[in-house]
């Protein structure tokens, strides 16, 4: 079954973050209940994955000012297919940032978020079911601006909230020195 490793990664979650279990729940929820949950052509919604960028120090996050919803996020985007999350997570941070020297901290969840996005278009609102991974940037921290993007910026962690208030980002941003002490 294609969904089974992300079913696992997401009971290990459970088991580390027990106060995030409704998000967990709805996640496997639809993780269980959608055969193509990691294809974009699911009209209520799909998988997607993340990437919480970290500096080498772990100091700062890199962020980006998304060009269709006009916020900073992290970089991320569609599964489109492919059950491997992490994969998903690690390809679009690469194409979003253009930076090469990207490890998982980890081969397990960071975070997860869902989260609405708005009708555009052709396109109906729906959910992604995001799943969010946290890298470490080695080496050389220059980046490179995609289409999919205004801008892209290394943000102190302290200085978060000068870029974004949303809760999902903070929560990242919270979570951020205990994951990497772990």
């Amino acid at each position: 079954m294609r969904r089974r490793p992300l079913l696992r990664l997401l009971e290990a979650y459970l088991l580390r973050y027990p106060e995030e279990s409704e998000v967990t729940d709805r996640f496997v929820s639809f993780v269980n209940d959608h055969e193509d949950c990691f294809e974009r052509h699911l009209a209520v919604g799909h998988i997607t994955g993340s990437a919480w960028i970290v500096s080498e120090d772990g100091g700062e996050t890199l962020l980006t000012h998304h060009a269709k919803l006009d916020i900073w996020v992290q970089p991320g985007g569609h599964a489109d297919g492919d059950p491997d999350v992490l994969a998903v997570a690690m390809r679009e941070a690469e194409e979003e940032t253009g930076l090469l020297s990207l490890t998982p901290e980890r081969e397990e969840i960071f975070d997860l978020d869902v989260h609405r996005i708005p009708a555009r278009k052709n396109e109906p609102g729906h959910d992604h079911f995001d799943v969010r991974f946290l890298l470490r940037q080695s080496g050389d921290r220059s980046y490179r601006v995609s289409e999919e993007s205004h801008d892209l910026a290394w943000v102190p962690l302290g200085e978060i909230e000068r870029f974004s208030r949303e809760e999902s980002i903070l929560r990242m941003r919270d979570k951020t020195a205990g994951f990497l002490r772990r």
